[in-house]
Parts: structure tokens; sequence; C-alpha cells
């Protein structure tokens, strides 16, 4: 039996005596997305703030690779080679591909100087290995457009060995073009064996990247589900009325 990369074991945290998630269990597995769903408030982003580091549950476990850790912090987060890649996704607009992806963690010669040259060529090794066609290692990345910056952002993250990424709304204000070029990415990472979380409100972009779904309401998991054992209308009545019908039925 396969270990899951990642077990959350009975989540609880509150703010102001009020359940912002409770009692939530997940896992996640090598090679597999696991989509989450529900309506703003329902305690997804928090959920997945709790595994980055962002917050500290107030109750529960995770277990990363079958060891039981503790994440205090967002360096704790990564030192457990889990990485986040915002809907914001934290690029600076006046730096290119390669700064960015060194950005904080820069390689430097023997004599302390940032060593531009090995920065691009590890960036076009990664690149290559994720978006053959980006070319655009030169310009500022504000240049770029929302798909390239996505290869960016997540090229930092594979690059300093992330096994688990999480994905927050990766496709919101993309084009067709560009959502196409994000799910392409998110396939390869699949084949590569990392575990990707994706937030996302489009149910028909989940059913078509997810292997599973999980639904959130009130701060709970309604349920959780192969995407071919749904439809797309039980996903929308697991988070509209709270209610999974897999379960019932």
């Amino acid at each position: 039996m396969t270990t899951p990369l990642v077990q959350m074991k009975n989540i609880s945290i509150a703010f102001g005596g009020v359940h912002a998630v409770e009692d939530v269990s997940l896992d996640l597995y090598p090679g597999e997305v696991v989509g989450l769903l529900g309506h703003n408030g329902a305690g997804k982003s928090t959920l997945i703030k709790i595994l980055s580091g962002a917050y500290k549950a107030d109750a529960g476990e995770i277990w990363i690779n079958g060891k039981k850790v503790d994440i205090q912090s967002p360096r704790d987060a990564r030192a457990n080679s889990i990485e986040t890649i915002y809907q914001t996704l934290a690029l600076a607009d006046n730096l290119d591909a390669a700064s960015n992806l060194f950005l904080g963690r820069e390689l430097t010669t023997p004599f302390g100087f940032v060593d531009d040259s090995r920065q691009e060529a590890e960036t076009r090794k990664i690149m290559a290995r994720l978006n053959p066609n980006f070319k655009k290692l030169k310009e500022p990345v504000s240049a770029l457009s929302g798909g390239q910056r996505q290869s960016v952002a997540i090229a930092r993250a594979v690059y300093f060995k992330a096994r688990i990424l999480i994905m927050d709304e990766p496709t919101a204000a993309l084009g067709v073009h560009e959502t196409k070029m994000v799910a392409d990415l998110i396939t390869e990472l699949k084949k590569q064996g990392l575990g990707i979380f994706l937030i996302s409100h489009d149910t028909r972009e989940m059913m078509e990247l997810c292997d599973r779904v999980s639904v959130m309401k009130n701060g709970q998991i309604v349920g959780t589900e192969r995407v071919e054992d749904v439809t797309e209308d039980d996903i929308l009545s697991m988070i509209i009325l709270g209610k999974n019908p897999k379960a019932a039925a």
C-alpha cells in the first residue's frame, strides 16, 4: 500500500470562538490531484494555510510521508517539501524568470556575487522539464502572460524539491489557452510524482484536472469522492446543500 504524501488528521482551528475548520481529515497520494471546493468561508483556504504553515491548528495532526510533523511556519512547510502557489503568485514584476526563481535563495559565485549565468542555466533546465515552449527568460515577468507567470511560480517550487504543491485558484482570470497551459503543467507534475492540492471554484475544471474532490461547508468536510464516481451536479449539490448524495445512495 502506498504511503500518503500528506495526512491531515482531525484538524480544527477557531477564531474568536468560531470554528473555521472543525475535525477535518484529508489525505494526498503521490501523483494525485485532490481538489478542494466550497463557498467562500467554507474553510478550505484556512485548512490549506494550516498545511502551508501560515496558521497553527488548535487540534489535530499532520503526517508527511508516514511521519508525524510539526508545522509552525512556512519555513517548516518548505522543510517538509511543501510549497504554496498563491493566486497572486508572489512574483517580482520587475525581475526576469531566473531572478524570480532564485529570489531570496540566490546562487552565488565563490566570491559571494550572484551567479546570473548559473541561475539562467538552471532556469532553462527546469523550464525545459515543465514547459518546453517557455522562451522568455530575459524579460521581466510583468511582460509575461498569466500562464507563463504560473510556469515561473511552479518552476520555483519544483526546483526547490517540492513534493507537495498547494495551488490556489491557478486559472482564475486566465483565458482558454492559458488555462490549458496550466492544466498541461499540472499533468506533467503528476507524472513526476508530485501530489497537488488544488483550490478552485470551477467545478468543471476540477472534474477535468482532479483525481478526487473534497467539498467543505461550514468548516467541515461534506465528502471526498473520486471524480469518476460523481457528476458535476453531485459536486454542486455538496457545495450548496452540504450533503453528499453518494453517502445517501
